[in-house]
């Protein structure tokens, strides 16, 4: 390994990954290898692309904005080999970004029948539950539910979760069972990233209801929401398709099902400017198959134009 091609893919998996041994070992390098090619990368460019210490390297300011740029040029390589190839492989590395919910419960489960179909491909999944920033954590396709923060990142809705209520059924024994969103103003609330809000509004036959609710238990992530419902906490909020295995359990029992409590949308993201990777588009159009109802149907994520760099946040 000693083209330019392929020293710029071992300089973004070190980016990525944040230390040359780990780049080295899955590109089948020596770790003094990877050094050496690294410093000879820099001195081409001119310019120092990392900062070296014991424990790991990080990326310089320099380094940062050399990778967004290369990141972009093998995106371009890879879609050309692609379309050359002509059929239909995927192939490389790529880094979807999600919460650890959304990958535990939506994502992981359909991975096996995804790979199947392009053994070539790797699948690294960045769990996390903030919105990722797509630029720094090289994040390829990010499916995210509920606000974008990232102004930088070009969404496109795929689907709406209805939002539900659930609690345990010792739960309800215990403290009765709410008929009426403002019996909710006498329970114990579990706040989490779902409805983060303390109030709580509800429509049915064209009226609005909002209730203020009381919560001793506030959680920043899905999962520890929905175990906290299960060890009987008190009431929580969250997506009917995350509830799916509690409900289907008798863990969880739902409750106010003739009021709207709105939904939560899910979101595909992409870098603003940045070429959509063929792996990108597939992986995102395969979700969109496997998790949309139809009757729920919205645009398809194959409608993203190879370039989305003028396109806003819709």
């Amino acid at each position: 390994m000693n083209d330019r091609l392929s020293t710029l893919r071992l300089f973004v998996r070190a980016a990525r990954i944040g230390n040359f041994s780990g780049a080295a070992r899955e590109l089948g390098l020596s770790q003094p290898s990877a050094s050496r090619l690294i410093a000879a990368l820099e001195e081409e460019v001119g310019a120092a692309l990392f900062n070296r210490t014991t424990r790991a390297v990080t990326l310089t300011e320099t380094g940062a904005t050399y990778l967004v740029r290369v990141e972009a040029i093998l995106a371009a390589l890879d879609e050309a080999d692609h379309e050359a190839r002509g059929t239909g492989e995927l192939r490389g590395l790529l880094r979807v970004g999600t919460s650890s919910s959304f990958a535990l419960r939506q994502i992981i489960p359909r991975l096996p029948a995804f790979l199947s179909r392009h053994a070539a491909l790797k699948i690294e999944l960045v769990t996390n539950d903030r919105c990722p920033d797509l630029v720094t954590e090289s994040i390829d396709v990010a499916f995210q539910c509920g606000a974008l923060p990232d102004s930088r990142a070009i969404a496109r809705k795929i689907m709406e979760l209805p939002r539900i209520l659930v609690a345990s059924p010792d739960y309800l024994r215990e403290r009765g069972v709410p008929t009426m969103p403002t019996d909710l103003a006498h329970h114990s609330m579990i706040i989490g990233p779902a409805h983060s809000s303390p109030t709580f509004s509800f429509r049915k036959e064209g009226r609005v209801t909002s209730v203020r609710v009381e919560s001793q238990v506030a959680i920043t992530i899905s999962e520890g929401v929905i175990a906290s419902a299960v060890a009987g906490l008190g009431i929580a909020a969250s997506s009917e398709n995350s509830l799916q295995a509690e409900l289907e359990a008798g863990q969880l029992v739902r409750m106010l099902a003739d009021w709207d409590l709105g939904s939560i949308a899910v979101n595909a993201l992409i870098v603003s400017g940045k070429t959509v990777r063929p792996a990108a588009r597939a992986f995102a159009d395969f979700l969109v198959r496997e998790l949309r109802p139809p009757r729920r149907a919205l645009a398809q994520l194959s409608e993203l134009p190879e370039s989305v760099s003028e396109r806003p946040n819709q």
